[in-house]
């Protein structure tokens, strides 16, 4: 079973993706005249960013990208940390800035995306050639930051409203459980990458830990997105419109 996860580990993630996404376009006329439109319009992005994130599969010298051997960009690093550690994350803050009702949680939520992105950006700027052949720790733990303080917030108002008599019908419930619990499983995670980072030889790369981190990410995408599947397909548009 091991053997069989790691060697389809791309082709489950991009299914769950895609299945997702497509759940969602499929049932988005349910949620056009709700908030939670925003929310499938997220996830084509992210299929659509998995797409191009798979570049890296040409570029060999026997493909057709092969023109890319040996350039900055020849590794997906500096993509995946754009569209998924900082993209995702501001759309998150964007989200919640949507449905949470306390102005106090909408400014803390907007007063620190927007700090993490001009920090982000300054750091990427001062680190410019590791952004291309590894990821950036503190980037990852500050936007874990941020996604926990979206879930906790909106699980407090959701404690303090009457939304509690059914909240399991809510489509922003399953949203809020699965990230929080997708980036509290990731996160610690993000300490020991330099374990994968591609400027290490292959002969010096702690192989058992890869594959233990192969399928801990496996295991919380399908968590994650078989999640958005279910929820999309079972519960119903929030009340409050856009």
């Amino acid at each position: 079973m091991q053997e069989f996860l790691l060697n389809n580990y791309s082709f489950l993630t991009h299914f769950v993706e895609v299945l997702s996404a497509l759940t969602g376009i499929f049932l988005f006329n349910k949620y056009k005249n709700s908030i939670s439109k925003y929310f499938i319009y997220f996830l084509v992005y992210l299929s659509i960013c998995e797409a191009i994130n798979t570049y890296t599969w040409l570029v060999f010298p026997d493909k057709i990208l092969s023109f890319l051997v040996g350039t900055i960009i020849e590794k997906n690093y500096w993509w995946t940390t754009l569209y998924w550690k900082i993209g995702a994350i501001m759309f998150f803050a964007f989200y919640y800035n949507k449905i949470l009702r306390y102005k106090s949680f909408k400014k803390i939520i907007s007063y620190s995306a927007l700090s993490f992105l001009f920090f982000s950006i300054s750091y990427i700027v001062l680190h410019w050639q590791a952004f291309f052949v590894k990821f950036f720790p503190i980037i990852s733990i500050l936007g874990a930051v941020i996604i926990f303080l979206c879930s906790v917030f909106y699980f407090i108002e959701t404690l303090q409203g009457d939304s509690i008599l059914n909240f399991y019908k809510s489509l922003n419930f399953y949203i809020s459980a699965a990230i929080f619990i997708w980036w509290l499983i990731i996160t610690p995670i993000v300490f020991y990458d330099n374990y994968t980072t591609y400027e290490i030889s292959v002969y010096e790369r702690d192989w058992d830990y890869i594959k233990l981190r192969r399928l801990i990410y496996l295991s919380a995408n399908l968590c994650m997105y078989l999640t958005f599947t279910f929820a999309l397909i079972f519960c119903k548009p929030d009340i409050e419109n856009d």
